[in-house]
């Protein structure tokens, strides 16, 4: 995936403020003090450098993830169409952006709430050339997690609740889904960040709501402690993202889990979700599924299967699985 030109741009102009030295130690300090263990006692990011270096190796990967988590929600709910979006813990507004990629005709009224003024001030910086009137529009308010969140059709959390105590992580779900339609949480997808998501997942149950994405199911989770759901979106690195991140790839997978809820009517039969990369072998592909019935099977689609081999070939991780009818 390739960020939206509106928002790339925008990016190159914040970051050209700033000698490109000056953002290479910005986001070695980042990124080191985000890969250490431990909760932030303060916002990590103090002052407008490391904000703009933080969202230009950042932005991109966290775009990718909601996009792609939001992206699921469209597929098993086409006609979801949400008017208004709360951005929980956005800060320069990623998710915002990802919401209104993929619900573009529908979003209307933004609002971006985040801990850190200056993370806000650069999202507004951003939106100001947006080809969205609601990114453009949106609001970006201050505020202290946990917080009274407003009401919205959609409410994204995404990439905030491990700077939190779990006492928080939990109100800030419940609070967050108090007002919420629908309601998409995203966190590393890493066992610890898969953990938060079970939790707030747990949560959401208990409010009302059903799942939507990534499981096919309101049941407990199958995996249990042996393992931990989490997919990827490959997100395609510009120039200055690479030379922040270090890397010589032209693209970076950004990993993630994500729970989505929502009190709106689910469709029944829902189909199965692919939790790994399928294995294809002559002849055979393989595929671990999380089915509508609570549990996790492993399926075998042969070539003798003729249509449903061919559309077992193309498909990928974190994709729904449905079989078809040989004619």
């Amino acid at each position: 995936m390739d960020l939206p030109s509106d928002l790339a741009a925008a990016l190159d102009a914040a970051a050209s403020d700033f000698p490109l030295r000056d953002l290479e130690t910005s986001a070695e300090r980042l990124i080191a003090r985000y890969r250490s263990p431990g909760r932030a006692d303060r916002p990590i990011v103090a002052g407008r450098v490391d904000a703009v270096a933080y969202a230009a190796y950042r932005m991109p990967a966290t775009w990718g993830a909601v996009r792609s988590a939001l992206s699921a929600v469209a597929e098993r709910m086409p006609d979801l169409a949400p008017q208004s979006l709360v951005d929980v813990g956005g800060g320069s507004g990623a998710a915002a952006w990802a919401a209104g990629a993929v619900f573009a005709g529908s979003v209307k009224e933004i609002t971006v709430l985040d801990q850190v003024g200056e993370a806000l001030e650069l999202g507004r910086q951003l939106a100001r050339k947006a080809f969205s009137g609601a990114l453009r529009h949106a609001e970006w308010r201050q505020v202290r997690f946990p917080a009274t969140i407003p009401e919205a059709d959609l409410v994204t959390v995404s990439y905030v609740l491990s700077e939190l105590s779990p006492e928080d992580q939990d109100s800030l779900v419940r609070a967050s889904a108090a007002g919420a339609t629908t309601i998409a949480v995203v966190e590393p997808g890493t066992p610890d960040g898969y953990q938060r998501i079970l939790a707030a997942r747990d949560a959401l149950i208990a409010m009302g709501l059903r799942v939507v994405a990534p499981c096919p199911h309101s049941a407990q989770c199958p995996l249990g402690e042996r393992d931990w759901c989490h997919f990827a979106a490959r997100i395609h690195r510009s120039p200055l993202h690479r030379r922040l991140k270090g890397g010589d790839l032209g693209h970076e997978d950004e990993k993630f889990s994500y729970v989505v809820a929502t009190r709106v009517p689910v469709p029944d039969g829902s189909p199965a979700r692919v939790l790994r990369h399928p294995q294809i072998r002559k002849g055979l592909v393989m595929m671990q599924l999380c089915e509508a019935d609570g549990t996790t099977a492993q399926t075998l689609v042969s070539k003798r299967q003729g249509e449903t081999y061919r559309v077992a070939r193309d498909t990928e991780w974190g994709d729904l699985w449905k079989p078809v009818r040989d004619s």
